[in-house]
């Protein structure tokens, strides 16, 4: 059974509430993460501006990629006050240990299939003591994925890569957690933790919302609170701290 409807995976389907919680969370688990004093930040999350923005807010200057491994049609580059854009596909245009902490959110080394390469550049670029937070798509979105497209001898759990063809034929790269510490560790990244994004299910958020559409900040600090670590048998993004020593 699908954790969530495939048609509800890109958070523009019917379960509004659940999306507004997914959302919540996320930004919650930045704010908290992010580094206490001005520093200055990556941000690899696709270009949209969303996580660029928070990160501004909170007082550090950012430096968001807008193309990194994939394309955004018809986006504009600009510079804000603490936000500038750049526009690449890799980062060789940073020097060495000049960021103090790297995003990337929005499933970005899912959507990127070189994952470790990826991670490698992070790793070069993030000063000693510097941390990346990294978000990807879990074996059980994946899992649920093929089962919904009936590939049915696709799904064993294996220690293989798993590629998982979408429906309007991208394809994304699906981790387990103990593939996601060996994507951070094989970078020279020390892992802090690896968790779902989100443990309660829609069901239950939504049972709780339509209850009481003010125990929005109660669900999100109960998900945070919540220590599934390295638990990759829920959730359909994993989400992970890591620092470079």
């Amino acid at each position: 059974m699908l954790p969530i409807p495939a048609e509800e995976l890109n958070g523009s389907g019917t379960l509004g509430p659940y999306w507004t919680f997914y959302r919540a969370v996320a930004a919650e688990q930045l704010s908290r993460w992010l580094p206490e004093s001005p520093s200055t930040v990556l941000d690899l999350s696709g270009g949209r501006g969303r996580w660029s923005a928070q990160a501004a807010r909170a007082g550090h200057r950012v430096l968001e990629v807008v193309d990194f491994r994939r394309t955004v049609e018809g986006q504009a580059l600009h510079d804000a006050s603490k936000v500038r854009q750049v526009r690449a596909d890799d980062l060789r245009f940073l020097p060495d240990e000049s960021m103090d902490a790297v995003l990337a959110e929005e499933r970005a080394m899912s959507v990127e299939l070189m994952a470790e390469s990826a991670m490698d550049d992070v790793a070069r670029v993030l000063r000693p003591g510097g941390r990346a937070l990294v978000c990807v798509d879990s074996l059980v979105l994946g899992m649920a994925i093929l089962a919904e497209q009936n590939y049915w001898a696709h799904l064993r759990q294996t220690d293989e890569v798993m590629l998982v063809p979408w429906p309007d034929g991208s394809i994304t790269r699906c981790f387990s957690s103990g593939q996601l510490r060996e994507l951070l560790t094989g970078a020279g990244l020390e892992v802090e933790w690896i968790r779902p994004r989100t443990v309660l299910s829609p069901s239950t958020v939504d049972h709780v919302l339509a209850s009481d559409s003010r125990a929005l900040t109660w669900l999100v600090n109960t998900e945070l609170e919540a220590h599934p670590d390295d638990d990759d048998t829920v959730g359909i993004h994993l989400v992970a701290s890591a620092r470079r020593v």
